[in-house]
């Protein structure tokens, strides 16, 4: 039902955007997130956006890189990640939540996507 994609390797100081396919049934209604996981570490939530795009959360150590943004027609949800750096190497994750809002507690997402994998080399 999440279909993510866009992942690959990029140097430190580049970009990626990162896509997210959701069907009907978990995306107009739905809030949106990402998170991301390395090796040997918790999943860690990313950025979270609302059902219709107005309210957009970051986790701090994103803030001003990435940009979260959802087309609701196109049923997708976006990550344009900019200034990567080698601590963003990690599988990335979408999901939809429970409710109309994006979040950072894992918890309130019931759908998840099967990630994508980032690299990013110094």
């Amino acid at each position: 039902q999440l279909q993510a994609s866009g992942g690959g390797s990029a140097q430190a100081g580049g970009s990626l955007k990162l896509s997210c396919a959701a069907s009907k049934r978990t995306s107009s209604n739905n809030g949106m997130g990402w998170f991301r996981q390395a090796p040997g570490k918790e999943r860690e939530f990313v950025a979270g956006i609302n059902w219709n795009g107005a309210r957009k959360i970051y986790a701090d150590f994103v803030t001003g890189r990435f940009t979260i943004s959802r087309d609701n027609v196109k049923s997708s949800v976006f990550l344009q990640m900019n200034s990567l750096n080698p601590e963003d190497t990690a599988v990335y994750f979408c999901a939809s939540s429970r409710t109309a809002y994006g979040s950072s507690d894992a918890s309130q997402y019931n759908y998840w996507g099967q990630g994508t994998q980032v690299t990013v080399s110094s």
